[in-house]
C-alpha cells in the first residue's frame, strides 16, 4: 500500500501524554491490540463514525508513511480492507501534523485539511 499519508484518531488527554513523553504508546485498545491503529485518507471517516461516533475531547494525527519504516504495516481489517497499523509506538517526530476534532452542530465530527470533502 503506498498512501503518503495515514491517520490516527486519540482522547486528547492521552495525546498529551505522549507529547510530554515524545513517544505514543497508544490508546487502550492499541495497548491491547499490540499496534496503533490508524486509517487512510480515505477510510478515517468511516473508522471515526464507527469506533468513535459522539466523541468530543479527540484529535486527529497525521504522518508521513515514509517516516514510518518497517514499523508501518498494512493489514486486512473490517470486510478484508487493508488498513496501516503501527507497531512499536511512535516517535513523535514523525508526526507531521495534530489538530482538534471537534464534534459539529450536527453531532458528526468536522475534519481538518479537507478529509470528509
Amino acid at each position: 500500500m503506498s498512501d503518503a499519508r495515514i491517520y490516527h484518531v486519540c482522547r486528547r488527554e492521552e495525546w498529551r501524554a505522549a507529547e510530554g513523553l515524545g513517544r505514543y504508546a497508544g490508546s487502550t485498545q492499541d495497548l491491547a491490540d499490540g499496534f496503533i491503529h490508524f486509517s487512510s485518507a480515505a477510510q478515517v471517516v468511516e473508522s471515526v463514525a464507527r469506533h468513535r461516533a459522539g466523541q468530543d475531547g479527540l484529535v486527529i494525527i497525521e504522518v508521513d508513511c515514509a517516516r514510518l519504516g518497517d514499523g508501518l504495516k498494512w493489514e486486512a481489517s473490517r470486510r478484508g480492507a487493508l488498513f496501516p497499523h503501527v507497531y512499536g509506538g511512535l516517535d513523535l517526530m514523525r508526526v507531521i501534523r495534530v489538530a482538534p476534532l471537534p464534534l459539529g452542530a450536527d453531532g458528526q465530527h468536522v475534519f481538518p485539511w479537507g478529509l470528509a470533502a
